[in-house]
């Protein structure tokens, strides 16, 4: 469900490399405007813990803690105060690969560690997160007996496959039954705001357009006496799209 473009193709512009970084000082706005981007903060582990309601994860999100940080603690038994940049890189990687369904192998080759190790971190984070780890076994449940698995908001997407006799295909169909209604909810919620925004730019006569989304992301450009108006609408228009067991952040 998300928007792609392409000649060229805005979605993949590359942030981490050098290249990237000058490639990207290409797109200017409008002369004397600027460039405004509003950026969900971590959707799809917040859909997560909406479709899990997984206490744990809810508990987190609401108390606005680091969620990163949090699974570091929960999964590596340390304290948060003990936790180093790369021990939380270590946890994004757990927390957003679950939500891909990982294998351990996958784990393995991301983290630079033995399947082994990357088995025990997979169990720690289902032996605290349960919720979760039942919300995956129901939902590849569920789209095994309706052969499809949908999006908060209601869209469909066809399993097929999700029964097939070759393992390969069978469980890259489980992982789409898990992650649909994670990243398909996420796009279409940003769909959902975008018109919202674009309705009210228009109805309040503002100069700034709404140029690109970026899978949870939009990009506007606004001239400067704008900046500040537009950013709280877009901003108040984003999180407010639909209510959730734990808010949404922009």
């Amino acid at each position: 469900g998300r928007l792609s473009s392409s000649d060229p193709n805005l979605q993949n512009i590359p942030i981490r490399t050098e290249e990237g970084k000058e490639i990207r000082k290409a797109f200017i706005p409008q002369e004397g405007w600027k460039l405004l981007s509003a950026d969900y903060s971590q959707i799809e582990l917040r859909l997560m813990a909406h479709f899990s309601q997984d206490p744990l994860l809810i508990k987190s999100f609401l108390n606005n803690e680091d969620i990163h940080t949090r699974t570091a603690s929960e999964v590596f038994n340390i304290f948060p105060e003990m936790i180093t940049p790369d021990i939380r890189r270590q946890a994004k990687a757990i927390n957003f690969g679950i939500i891909y369904g990982i294998s351990p192998f996958g784990l393995s080759k991301q983290l630079g560690i033995s399947q082994k190790m990357a088995k025990t971190y997979i169990d720690n984070y289902f032996t605290r997160y349960k919720n979760v780890q039942k919300y995956m076994n129901d939902t590849i449940e569920q789209a095994r007996q309706e052969k499809k698995t949908r999006t908060l908001t209601g869209r469909i997407r066809p399993l097929p496959d999700i029964d097939s006799p070759n393992a390969t295909i069978r469980a890259f169909a489980e992982r789409t039954a898990i992650n649909t209604p994670l990243q398909g909810t996420a796009a279409d919620l940003l769909k959902l705001a975008m018109i919202a925004c674009d309705q009210i730019l228009t109805e309040r006569k503002f100069q700034a357009r709404m140029l690109l989304t970026v899978h949870d992301e939009l990009v506007f450009e606004a001239p400067p006496e704008e900046v500040k108006d537009v950013s709280e609408i877009v901003k108040k228009e984003m999180e407010e799209v639909w209510e959730l067991s734990v808010p949404l952040k922009v």
